[in-house]
Formats: structure tokens, C-alpha cells, sequence
């Protein structure tokens, strides 16, 4: 029974190695991939220039903290346009 199920594990894996090297489908149209884009490089460039406002008067890193979810925003739009998911 094991090497029935190690025989079906390999077969699954080999199966999958197979189709991660194909092209990919995309599930967003290009108006989506645009739309996020720009949500992404907007979010990026507001954290960036808060940041650097908040460095130049000397903020406390607390108040830098909230930063970190406008760059994950920003990261997450550019980077889901760029892979079209």
C-alpha cells in the first residue's frame, strides 16, 4: 500500500513540475493590471514622501510603524499587476 501511494505522490509532483513551467493565465484584464498599478506606485510614493517628512522632523519610530501598511499596499498592487493575478 505505501508504494502505491509514493508511486501516486510522484506522479502528482512530477505532474505538477510539468505545468509550473507553463504559461500562466491571467485573471485580470489589463484595466485591472492599470488600475492596480497605479494604486500601487500611489501608495508607494505617498508612504515614501511621509516617511521622509517623518525622518526630517525627527518623528519617533512609533509614528513611522503605520508606514509599513502603506508600503505592503503598495508592494501588493505593483507586484499583483506585474504577475497579473
Amino acid at each position: 500500500m505505501t508504494g502505491l501511494i509514493n508511486a501516486f505522490t510522484l506522479s502528482c509532483t512530477a505532474h505538477l513540475m510539468e505545468n509550473s513551467t507553463a504559461e500562466r493565465i491571467a485573471n485580470i484584464g489589463a484595466g485591472e493590471r492599470r488600475k492596480r498599478l497605479a494604486i500601487g506606485i500611489g501608495a508607494l510614493g505617498v508612504a515614501a514622501v511621509i516617511a521622509t517628512l517623518l525622518v526630517l522632523v525627527g518623528a519617533p519610530l512609533v509614528w513611522r510603524l503605520p508606514l509599513f501598511f502603506l508600503f505592503y499596499l503598495g508592494a501588493l498592487g505593483v507586484f499583483q499587476s506585474r504577475d497579473k493575478t
